[in-house]
This record gives structure tokens, sequence and C-alpha cells, in this order.
């Protein structure tokens, strides 16, 4: 007799097929009128059209695949085909519809696009690469602007406030700005190309481009672990990165009252110019090191954090340690790090 575990296991590799059926013969049933339809208007020029052959599709859902037979309709004046069919239906471009989508932004912006693409999979039984991923998830996300995707103030509120129980002082809160060139496909890549569909594969005659890619974190340092608040990483340049920057502020997401803010970047003008901007207080410290161990005493005797999740800020292993003349804390270089690399770090009160 089989187990629970094992009927279960058989069930849930049946369901896609199972719940896709019964889709299809919802859909068949309730749009029984465009899928027999003869005539329709253009919707350019409004001559009205001659149904052709019907034409058959499958597209993949959360629920299973769905197979779909619907009228084709064609304006030769307009050269433009028409399937009120798949207009009734909501159907996007390309075999996975919106649900799927949906879901798999959602998981990118949780865990990175390899793992993504396994638990997608596994959870819900469809597939889907981790490069139509990313594709998916830029579709999804166009338009939206840091304030869109940050989590509310009280949200961040709850979390500064779960940090700082038990502490007399406000919990640092750390803001990393940095910039990189990344290498992308250029415009020309995307789309249908040779090798899809019934062409012969090819090599691709484009070339990787190089672009500015820039982007800032908010988080707050609690002992051994960093919490994150936010963040906003995108192919922009340095204006782009500093209006993003200043919604986050007008828009109040981060408390100021609340915590110690302290920004961690790397030398570069453009970085400095955006935070002067926003925190017209802000001192700047600058320390260069030369393989050797050399604190960097900060504001007021107050404390930067660093430990070595600040690997995740500069990119390489710092640590931190106390003076012996009290609490003040300062800020260490690990002997082996930081050949030549400038630290910069500002306390805003």
């Amino acid at each position: 007799m089989p187990t629970l575990a094992q009927v279960t296991k058989t069930v849930w590799n049946l369901r896609q097929g199972l719940t896709g059926s019964l889709t299809q013969t919802i859909v068949e049933h309730t749009h029984l009128g465009e899928r027999t339809r003869k005539q329709v208007p253009c919707p350019q020029c409004a001559r009205l059209l001659k149904a052709r052959s019907s034409v058959q599709r499958t597209v993949e859902t959360l629920v299973g695949p769905v197979e779909l037979e619907r009228p084709y309709f064609y304006c030769r004046a307009c050269r433009r085909g028409v399937y009120p069919l798949d207009e009734a239906l909501d159907l996007v471009a390309g075999r996975k519809q919106l649900d799927v989508q949906k879901v798999a932004a959602k998981l990118v912006t949780e865990v990175p696009y390899d793992e993504a693409h396994t638990l997608l999979s596994d959870l819900t039984g469809v597939s889907m690469g981790s490069e139509r991923m990313h594709t998916c998830t830029n579709h999804v996300a166009a338009g939206l602007t840091v304030v869109d995707v940050a989590p509310s103030r009280e949200e961040i509120e709850q979390r500064i406030a779960a940090v700082a129980a038990g502490s007399r002082r406000r919990p640092v809160l750390v803001l990393g700005i940095d910039g990189a060139y990344v290498p992308m496909r250029p415009d020309s890549a995307r789309g249908r190309r040779p090798g899809q569909g019934r062409h012969r594969a090819k090599r691709p005659r484009w070339q990787g481009e190089w672009h500015d890619a820039k982007g800032f974190r908010f988080y707050l340092m609690d002992g051994e672990r960093i919490v994150h608040l936010l963040s906003w990483h995108q192919v922009q340049n340095e204006r782009e990165l500093g209006e993003a920057l200043k919604q986050v502020k007008e828009a109040g997401l981060i408390p100021e009252d609340q915590v110690r803010l302290c920004v961690v970047a790397d030398g570069a003008p453009w970085i400095w110019k955006h935070v002067k901007a926003l925190f017209a207080h802000a001192q700047q410290h600058l320390q260069s090191t030369r393989r050797n161990t050399l604190p960097v005493k900060l504001i007021d005797g107050s404390l930067l954090m660093c430990h070595k999740h600040l690997a995740c800020a500069l990119g390489e292993q710092m640590e931190v340690g106390k003076t012996s003349s009290g609490p003040d804390r300062v800020l260490h270089h690990a002997p082996e790090a930081f050949d030549g690399v400038q630290v910069v770090a500002t306390m805003c009160r």
C-alpha cells in the first residue's frame, strides 16, 4: 500500500497537467464567442475583417500549460494581425504568462537568480532560466523608483527599534555608496535572433558593452550582523543616483533622529557631492593606508562600525578595535588590506 508521502508526490507530479486541463476547459466555455468569432473590426481602420484559419498557442501559467485554439484576423491595408481571444484573456507576448512572471520577479528580489531559478521549478513546477528571469524582472520593474520598492517608514522604524532595544545609544545606520562598470549585452542582442524558432544557431556578431552601474544601500550595524533596510542599484549615472537619494530623503523614509548616520564610500568626488547636498552638516574624514594598522577616529568619538561585515561596502576585510581611553571606538584596517586604498567615513549627527 502506498504511503501518504508517495500519494502526495504522485499527485504533485500530475498537478500541472490536471489543473492546466481544467483551466483550458473553463476558458473554452467562458470565451466561446471569441473562439468561434467570424468577423471583427480592425482596431486601426475599423474595416471589417474575416476570420482566417485557427492558430494554436500554448501558454504556461502557475496552474499548468493551457492550449488555446483561436481564429486569426489580418488587415491588409494596415498590415496588422489580431487575435481577439488573446486580447480578451489579456495574454502577454511569450509563453510564460503574467502570473509566472510576477512570481519570478518576487523571487529574484529575495535570492540570487540561480537560486530563484531552482526555487521556482521546485515550488511551482514551472521552469524559467535565470536570463529569462532577469528580462522579466526588468520588464516588471520598468518605471519604478526607489520609493516604489522601498519599505515604508513604519517598517524601517520597527527594524531600528529592534536593533536599539537594550542599548542607551542610537544604533548606527550605514549608507554605503559605490559605482562600477558592468558588462551588458547591447539592445541589438535582445529579442528573437537566429537560432530561435526554425533558424540554425550561429555565433552572435554583437559584442558586449560596459555600462556604468551605481547604487547605495542603507543598513544597520547590530553586533556581528547587519540589518538591511533598503538598497537601490541600477545602470545609471551619478545624477540619477543623486535623484534617487534625494527621493529617499524627501520621502522621510530614514528617521535621522533615531540613528547615527554614517556614510562609507571611496574618495570619488561625485559621491561626496551628493552626500553634502543631502547632509550639509556632514564632515568628511579621509585616511589612506599603506599595509599598516592605522586608527581613524571619528567625529565626537562616535562609532563608525566596522567589523568583517563592512566588506560588503568596501570590498576588503576590516575589523573594529577599542581604544584604551574609555568608550571611544576607532576604525582599524587589517594589516594585509588596503594597499593605497582610500577609505572615507562621514558621520552625520
